[in-house]
């Protein structure tokens, strides 16, 4: 079947205007104007190229696609929103498929089991391998249509990227993020969602991490911490409609979930944070973080600390947000 594309590669006309006063600034030198005018056309999703005294312009992002009745989509920004419309069930547990199907079925069929009934399951299927691609489909078919919705791409997005484009379709009041790697050995989304009537408690998982200085980061205890592993890690949808989207610079997974807590935390400097809440005993099995394993430790190490800049350019300040501080 052949791929057809759904978004024209010709650009609307007012990014094309923008494109054109652009060209002018230019020639005129005035390039604080043309600068404000090149992130116009970025923002409307588009990137310009300059060709001498002309320009090309090209999607800034990959293009949906369709295959048969299916729509893959090339960036999460183009993956319908339900993020405006109220709330129709307690929780969304978000996950995301790449490779190693194996992983993906272990979790999927654990959620299957022990998820309490009206709980969505979203399904991130981000150009998944092949082996993965028929795994997710037999999930289609073994696993109710109303819990389990999948989100197709057209390339494989970065791993911030990625959830985003599953939290759009959330129809839960709390989101779930939940690793593959873990494995649900009963149910685990309520007392998350049961953590979370408290209005002081921005996020909350079963691991989490402790510092001192925002710089260094250990595994913690229950209770109160610095911030909730990214393995599974549950917030308000609400909060993430004001607070998000994720930063799709995160494209390798590690330190996202550091930022991500500190996000949601994060009251301003006049104001006590909000609690990140470690619960102790959620039954829930860890396996190998095949994402970790399976990168060569220089480019592990390479990508994990370009994140981590990412935490110290905002936060780096911010010591009011150590709980022991």
């Amino acid at each position: 079947m052949t791929d057809q594309h759904i978004q024209r590669q010709r650009p609307p006309k007012d990014v094309l205007d923008l494109a054109h006063a652009r060209r002018e600034a230019r020639a005129d030198r005035d390039w604080s104007r043309a600068d404000e005018l090149r992130d116009e056309i970025e923002s409307a999703g588009w990137r310009v190229v300059d060709r001498g005294v002309d320009f090309e312009l090209t999607p800034a992002h990959a293009p949906d696609v369709a295959v048969g009745d299916q729509v893959r989509y090339g960036s999460s920004q183009s993956v319908p929103s339900r993020l405006d419309e109220p709330a129709t069930t307690a929780a969304s547990v978000i996950l995301t498929a790449t490779d190693w199907p194996d992983d993906l079925d272990r979790a999927l069929q654990g959620l299957a089991r022990h998820t309490p009934a009206g709980s969505q399951i979203v399904l991130v299927a981000n150009a998944p391998s092949g082996d993965q691609q028929s795994a997710i489909e037999q999930s289609q078919r073994t696993i109710p249509g109303a819990e389990l919705e999948v989100v197709w791409t057209s390339v494989r997005l970065g791993h911030a990227a990625a959830l985003n484009a599953g939290i759009r379709r959330a129809s839960g009041a709390v989101v779930i993020l939940l690793d593959s790697s873990v494995e649900p050995l009963g149910d685990f989304v309520a007392p998350l969602t049961g953590a979370l009537d408290d209005p002081g408690v921005a996020v909350t998982g079963p691991w989490g991490l402790r510092s001192g200085d925002l710089r260094h980061f250990a595994e913690a205890a229950a209770g109160d911490v610095d911030a909730i592993e990214g393995y599974v890690q549950g917030f308000r949808r609400s909060d993430y409609v004001d607070r998000g989207p994720l930063d799709e610079h995160f494209r390798f997974y590690r330190n996202l979930d550091i930022w991500w807590s500190l996000v949601l935390r994060d009251e301003g400097v006049a104001k006590d944070p909000r609690r990140a809440l470690q619960l102790a005993g959620l039954p829930l099995q860890r396996h190998e973080k095949r994402e970790y394993s399976s990168v060569p430790p220089e480019e592990r190490d390479r990508l994990s600390k370009r994140n981590f800049y990412r935490i110290i350019d905002r936060f780096g300040r911010r010591r009011d947000l150590v709980i022991a501080r």
